[in-house]
């Protein structure tokens, strides 16, 4: 499985963007995927999950109310909607897909919110 994400960018406090991350390959086993990021000096953590089944998502406190994560299982494609966008929200953006003994991971994408 191969993970791209694209859609990140400079941005103002405030603002939105939309993230994405197109899967390739033998994406059949994938049940779950998730939206990680990781500021500066700082560990990379979970945000928000969406299972490719029937949909559950979870979000972390710190995104709950702003971003809302989704995916187009036909066109193997997962989003996050980032809106009302906080300097604080400044990272690297991987995505990461689960399987049953594995997971893969994207090269990431960096989002900028500037005061």
């Amino acid at each position: 499985v191969q993970l791209v994400e694209s859609g990140g960018g400079l941005v103002q406090a405030g603002g939105s963007l939309r993230l994405s991350c197109a899967a390739s390959g033998s994406t059949f086993r994938i049940s779950a995927m998730n939206w990680y990021r990781q500021a500066p000096g700082k560990q990379r953590g979970l945000i928000a999950s969406i299972t490719t089944g029937g949909g559950s998502t979870n979000y972390a406190d710190s995104v709950k109310g702003r971003f809302t994560i989704s995916r187009d299982n036909a066109k193997n494609t997962m989003y996050l909607q980032m809106n009302s966008l906080k300097p604080e929200d400044t990272a690297v953006y991987y995505c990461n897909a689960e399987e049953r003994h594995r997971d893969y991971w994207g090269k990431g994408t960096l989002v900028t919110v500037s005061s």
